[in-house]
C-alpha cells in the first residue's frame, strides 16, 4: 500500500526539494511502493515504475489530471483532461511480436525477461529499469552500453555470441519485443489540435507531473499548519493528524474570527 499520509509525504517532498529531477522520481516511487526495498525499485521494468507512480497520483489526487502543451504546427496552448485510471489501464501489456520465422516476447520462467529467436539467434533480455537507462544514457554509445546491461544470454545456431556482437536486425528485434512486453515505459500522447487539427505527439513524464503537484500540496499544506498553529498553539504533528475535513473546518474557523 502506498504511503499517502500528510507526513510521510511531506517527508517525501523535503527530501525531494535537494534531489535532482531522477532523484525525486525513485522518493515517488518509494512512496508508492513501499513494500519494495530501495534497491530493488531502480531495476524494476520502467512500465511497472509508470503504473506504480499513475497509481500514487490516482491515490492523492484523484482521477482526473489536466494537461496543458503548445501545438507543434501553430504554437496554441491546449488544455485536456486525463482520465489517470483509464489511462493507466490502456498500457496494458502486449503479446509476443511474431512474424518471419521468428518470435518474441515475455518468458514467463525468467521474470521481466523477453526473448527473440530469429535465423538462428536466441536471444535473452532484461527488460530495462531506470537504472540501467540512466547509465546508457551516461555512456558514449547508449544503446551498446544498454544491451551490455541488458543481455542475460546470447547465442547463434548453438554458440555463445557477446551483446556487443548482435546484428542490427537482432537489435530491432529485441527492442520491438520490449515495447511489447513493457508499453508502459514509453507513455506519448498522440493530440489534435482544436485550431489548426495538427497533431502533436508530447511524452508525458508522470514523476515530473506527479513532483509538480506535490509540491503545490505540501506548500498549502504548510501554511494551513502555520495558520492553525498560530491561532490554535497545536504541533505540527497534532495537525497533520487531524483529517483534511478536520483541518479545513478549523481554519474555516480561524476565518470567521
Amino acid at each position: 500500500m502506498a504511503n499517502t499520509g500528510a507526513a510521510e509525504l511531506l517527508a517525501t517532498w523535503e527530501a525531494g526539494l535537494a534531489e535532482a529531477p531522477t532523484g525525486r522520481a525513485l522518493l515517488l516511487h518509494r512512496a508508492a511502493r513501499p513494500d519494495v526495498g530501495a534497491a530493488s525499485l531502480p531495476v524494476l521494468p520502467v512500465g511497472e515504475r509508470e503504473a506504480d507512480l499513475f497509481a500514487l497520483r490516482r491515490a492523492l489526487f484523484g482521477e482526473r489530471m489536466q494537461v496543458r502543451l503548445g501545438c507543434s504546427a501553430c504554437g496554441e496552448d491546449m488544455e485536456f483532461d486525463l482520465d489517470a485510471g483509464e489511462f493507466a489501464r490502456s498500457l496494458g501489456h502486449g503479446g509476443s511480436v511474431g512474424g518471419g520465422d521468428s518470435s518474441a516476447g515475455p518468458d514467463p520462467s525468467a521474470g521481466a525477461v523477453v526473448r527473440v529467436r530469429q535465423d538462428g539467434w536466441d536471444v535473452a533480455f532484461r527488460l530495462p529499469g531506470v537504472a540501467d537507462l540512466t547509465a546508457a544514457a551516461r555512456a558514449a554509445d547508449p544503446r551498446a552500453a544498454l544491451l551490455a546491461r541488458c543481455v542475460v544470454s546470447a547465442t547463434r545456431d548453438g554458440a555463445a555470441v557477446a551483446a556487443g556482437d548482435l546484428p542490427v536486425p537482432v537489435q530491432r528485434r529485441i527492442a520491438e519485443a520490449v515495447e511489447a512486453a513493457d508499453p508502459g515505459a514509453d507513455v506519448t500522447l498522440n493530440v489534435g489540435c482544436p485550431e489548426c487539427g495538427a497533431a502533436t505527439r508530447a511524452e508525458l513524464d508522470i514523476a515530473s507531473y506527479l513532483w509538480t503537484e506535490l509540491d503545490a500540496w505540501a506548500r498549502d499544506l504548510l501554511l494551513d499548519v502555520h495558520l492553525l498553529a498560530t491561532s490554535y498553539g497545536w504541533s505540527e504533528p497534532e495537525i497533520l493528524a487531524l483529517s483534511p475535513l478536520r483541518r479545513r473546518y478549523y481554519l474555516e474557523l480561524c476565518a470567521d474570527v
